[in-house]
């Protein structure tokens, strides 16, 4: 009983962190990159000014840490295929939207009026126009999706090098 115990509390102070960077079930690979703290507002606008001076497009992502579907296209993001794609191309923010109650001003800013579904992808030019319109609150799935589907849709907006 006493190993029993000694093994929990050695559990208790693994940092969620570190068992998050593990793929999920075999499925995907998944990452934490929401953070609660951040000036959203701040990250995408110096995401739009750095896009602007290399050509790029910016992906916004508007999910939450505790969204197994969020967690998953994140993790894809950092797959080494998706990141020599993404990298030269893209700037990435992450934004969290809590329970779909927080940086809803940031959804708005870009003519999306509620977040349905997390995560949210807004996809946009390096002037901030929105690219997805349509597709942006569709990614609510995102963790059962192909590796092969997330990878082309996200190539179909890339600008060419």
């Amino acid at each position: 009983m006493r190993f029993l115990l000694l093994v929990l509390a050695g559990l208790a102070l693994v940092p969620i962190s570190a068992v998050a960077a593990e793929p999920h079930g075999g499925d995907h690979p998944e990452a934490r990159p929401f953070e609660q703290e951040a000036d959203a507002s701040a990250l995408i606008d110096a995401a739009l000014a750095r896009a602007q001076l290399a050509e790029k497009r910016v992906i916004v992502v508007m999910g939450a840490n505790w969204c197994h579907d969020s967690r998953g296209l994140a993790g894809w993001f950092l797959q080494p295929r998706f990141a020599a794609m993404l990298e030269p191309r893209y700037e990435i923010v992450y934004v969290d939207v809590g329970f779909k109650d927080r940086n809803i001003d940031i959804a708005r800013r870009f003519g999306i009026q509620a977040i349905k579904g997390t995560p949210t992808v807004l996809v946009l030019s390096p002037q901030g126009v929105l690219l997805n319109r349509k597709s942006a609150p569709k990614w609510r799935n995102a963790a059962s999706r192909t590796e092969e589907d997330i990878f082309a849709y996200f190539d179909q907006f890339s600008p060419e090098l």
